[in-house]
C-alpha cells in the first residue's frame, strides 16, 4: 500500500478508536456536559454537512461526467448520493431504538441502580439486562461504524484535505457511542477494564470496514467508479448529520446550541478549505 492509503487508513482509525475516548469520560464525570456535547455533534454535523454539499458532492460529479458525460454523468451522481443515503437508513434501520448507539445517553441515566431493599436474584437480573445492553450497543456501534469507516478512509484517499476534517467529524460524533456501550458494561460488571475495552473495540470495525472496501473494491477502481463511491459518501455524510446528529444534538441540549454548533463547524471546514 502506498502512502495516501497509509494515512487514509491512519485517519479512519483515529476516528473509529474515539469510541474509547467516550468509554473513558463517562468514568470520569458523574453529570454530562450536554452543552458542551450539544455544540459538538452539532459542530460535528456542520462539518460533514458542507463537506459533502460542497466537495463531496461536486468532486464526484466532476469526475463522473468527464468520464460519462455532462447528463449521464449527472444523474449516475444523484443516484449513487441518494444510494449511498438508503444504505445507511437501511442499517439503521434494523437496530433496535434502545440499543441503537445515536439514542440520547447521559452518564446520569446509565447507573442503572437498583433499590437497597431489592431481592439480589433480582439484583442479577437487572446487571444480566444491562450487559446484554452494553454487548448488543457494542455490536451495533460497530455495525454502524463500518460503512462510516468506509466513507472516511474514501474520503481521505481521494483528498487528504478532505481526510482531516472528516475524521475530526466522525471521531466527535462516536464520542457518546462510548458512553452508551462503556457505562452499562461498567454498572453490570463493576469493571473498568471491561467497559473500556468494549468501547474501544467497537470502534475497530471503522478501520475494519475501510480495509475490507478498499481490498474489495481496489482491483476495480476506475475513475468512474471512484466517482459512484465519492457520490455515495456524500450521501452517507448527510444522513448521519440529519438523522442522528442533529437530532441527538437536539436532546443533549438547547435547540440553539445545535445550531450554533452547525454553522460553526461549517465556518471552520469552509476557512480551512480555503487556507490548505
Amino acid at each position: 500500500m502506498d502512502a495516501n492509503v497509509w494515512y487514509a487508513l491512519s485517519l479512519t482509525l483515529f476516528a473509529g478508536l474515539s469510541t474509547g475516548i467516550g468509554g473513558a469520560i463517562a468514568f470520569f464525570t458523574k453529570k454530562t456536559n450536554t452543552k458542551f456535547l450539544s455544540v459538538a455533534l452539532g459542530f460535528s454535523a456542520g462539518v460533514m454537512v458542507y463537506i459533502s454539499f460542497v466537495e463531496i458532492f461536486a468532486e464526484a460529479r466532476k469526475t463522473l461526467t468527464a468520464e460519462l458525460g455532462w447528463k449521464t454523468g449527472s444523474w449516475v451522481t444523484i443516484l449513487a448520493f441518494f444510494a449511498g443515503m438508503f444504505i445507511i437508513a437501511l442499517i439503521d434501520n434494523l437496530v433496535p431504538e434502545y440499543e441503537n448507539p445515536h439514542e440520547a445517553r447521559k452518564v446520569e441515566d446509565l447507573a442503572g441502580d437498583a433499590p437497597e431493599d431489592l431481592p439480589e436474584h433480582m439484583i442479577q437480573i437487572n446487571k444480566g439486562r444491562l450487559l446484554r445492553t452494553g454487548l448488543l450497543t457494542a455490536l451495533v456501534v460497530a455495525i454502524h461504524n463500518f460503512p462510516e469507516g468506509f466513507a472516511t478512509f474514501m474520503a481521505s484517499l481521494r483528498d487528504p484535505s478532505l481526510g482531516i476534517g472528516i475524521a475530526i467529524a466522525i471521531a466527535i460524533h462516536n464520542i457518546p457511542e462510548g458512553i452508551a456501550v462503556s457505562m452499562p458494561v461498567y454498572y453490570a460488571t463493576n469493571s473498568r477494564k471491561k467497559a473500556f475495552l468494549y468501547s474501544f473495540l467497537s470502534g475497530i470495525s471503522e478501520p475494519l470496514g475501510a480495509v475490507v472496501g478498499y481490498l474489495i473494491l481496489s482491483k476495480f477502481m476506475t475513475e468512474a467508479m471512484f466517482g459512484i463511491i465519492f457520490a455515495a459518501v456524500g450521501g452517507i455524510m448527510v444522513f448521519i448529520s440529519f438523522d442522528q446528529l442533529l437530532p441527538t444534538a437536539r436532546e443533549y441540549g438547547e435547540h440553539h446550541l445545535s445550531i450554533y454548533g452547525l454553522v460553526a463547524g461549517m465556518i471552520v471546514m469552509a476557512v480551512s478549505l480555503m487556507l490548505f
